[in-house]
């Protein structure tokens, strides 16, 4: 290999990019997390405790479970903030207090970009706002996520995942049809709403620094889960759009491919994807009924989904004959695509999810036994890197302030007055 091929170190992607990331439970710090795997420097800011309340991200008390210290005891660090607040510096700093309003000024004077998720109009009683942050800092990117965002008549409304899954549609075709057994509207295992609109605004957030970088100018990204989960509607929304019919509910099948569904062997369940014309030859090969490819009921995907009612029954009688590893073994072979239907158990010990590095071990203050779920960002030259295990709440206070130029005395006089933790 030519040294010019060689792999080289090199900078984190985001290396240099300050995230003041005022935000709790999942859109926002799944954004923040997203961007800290990236390089960013991420400072958490979290209130300190306060008559009998823990203090913290909501998220560090949202168990069990929770992660067990070196003698085999919960610590009061909850599975849930593990899983959002990895690559972070925390500091506990109360907003609702002058002194404390005026470091978090200090902090946005240095940040490139600010993440809050507060309720519409909280942060303005502080002097915390995009338009007060941006008058200080005009270079500075500020990306305020919220339920409905900060237009419009829901716009003081709290909003949550489960919630905003069925005002914006995700519920009403998620679940087995009504008329089925355990038919009915059904929310997504994981927060979807949270997640997406986490991730759309880290894809914002990097557009409006690409923007600043270009021509100095900071601006505002408002992100909603209400707008995220109606975009992600996908080709549901656009099918209503095209026709005006509100798509149904269909359990596991696919409401524009068929066969594209759950199955049942005689051992337990399998998922066929079928995907165009001549994966559907192959597979009616496979099951013994290659004259079902060349009916001209079924030869066309469209003709598959406009006679599945008669389709479906009959590859279900065949697959349900044998086990399902023997389907499984069998498409794969013949390149149609399906696959297990894996518990978490079953994930983490898949071949390839080992193969990919999906688990990665980190220390942590208080534990040996941490291990978080990687990032799926695989970058060749500017790799994710996990420098920091989440955060204790307020384990960086002294750090950062020190950064800030505050001396010990000034420090210890703040958490003395409960501004700080």
């Amino acid at each position: 290999m030519s040294e010019a091929n060689s792999p080289r170190p090199s900078a984190m992607a985001l290396q240099g990019v300050r995230v003041l990331d005022l935000s709790r439970v999942l859109a926002g710090p799944w954004c923040t997390q997203t961007m800290a795997d990236l390089g960013a420097d991420v400072i958490k800011v979290e209130r300190p405790p306060r008559g009998g309340h823990p203090g913290g991200d909501d998220t560090r008390g949202w168990g069990p479970p929770y992660l067990k210290d070196r003698d085999g005891q919960d610590t009061a660090e909850a599975a849930y903030y593990l899983g959002a607040n990895r690559n972070k510096r925390s500091i506990g700093v109360d907003i609702a207090s002058p002194k404390g309003q005026a470091l978090i000024r200090e902090l946005a004077l240095r940040a490139d970009v600010v993440v809050e998720n507060y309720k519409v109009g909280d942060l303005t009683r502080y002097g915390l706002d995009a338009p007060a942050l941006l008058a200080l800092n005009p270079r500075l990117v500020f990306c305020s996520v919220t339920g409905f965002g900060q237009t419009g008549p829901y716009r003081d409304r709290a909003g949550y995942d489960y919630a905003v899954q069925g005002l914006g549609g995700l519920m009403s075709v998620t679940g087995e049809a009504d008329a089925l057994p355990g038919g009915g509207p059904q929310k997504v295992g994981v927060a979807v709403a949270d997640l997406f609109t986490g991730m759309y605004a880290t894809v914002a957030i990097l557009a409006a620094l690409r923007h600043r970088d270009a021509t100095g100018e900071g601006q505002v990204v408002d992100m909603a889960l209400l707008d995220t989960q109606v975009a992600m509607l996908a080709n549901l929304g656009a099918n209503y759009l095209s026709t005006g019919q509100a798509p149904r509910r269909m359990g596991n099948a696919h409401q524009n491919i068929v066969p594209y569904q759950v199955f049942q062997a005689n051992d337990g369940h399998l998922i066929v994807a079928v995907g165009n014309d001549g994966q559907f030859v192959k597979f009616c090969e496979l099951l013994g009924v290659p004259e079902l490819a060349r009916d001209p009921r079924y030869a066309t995907n469209a003709q598959r989904v406009r006679h599945r009612e008669a389709l479906v029954p009959l590859l279900a009688e065949r697959i349900a004959a044998r086990p399902r590893q023997h389907w499984l073994d069998a498409m794969e072979a013949a390149k149609v695509p399906g696959g297990a239907i894996n518990d978490l158990a079953e994930v983490f010990e898949d071949p390839q999810v080992r193969h990919r590095g999906m688990v990665v071990p980190m220390a942590h203050p208080l534990s040996d036994a941490l291990r978080v779920v990687a990032s799926p960002m695989k970058l060749s030259g500017t790799p994710v890197a996990y420098r920091l295990p989440p955060p204790l709440l307020g384990q960086h206070t002294d750090e950062v302030l020190a950064e800030l130029g505050h001396g010990p005395e000034a420090i210890a006089a703040w958490r003395e007055e409960g501004v700080i933790a």
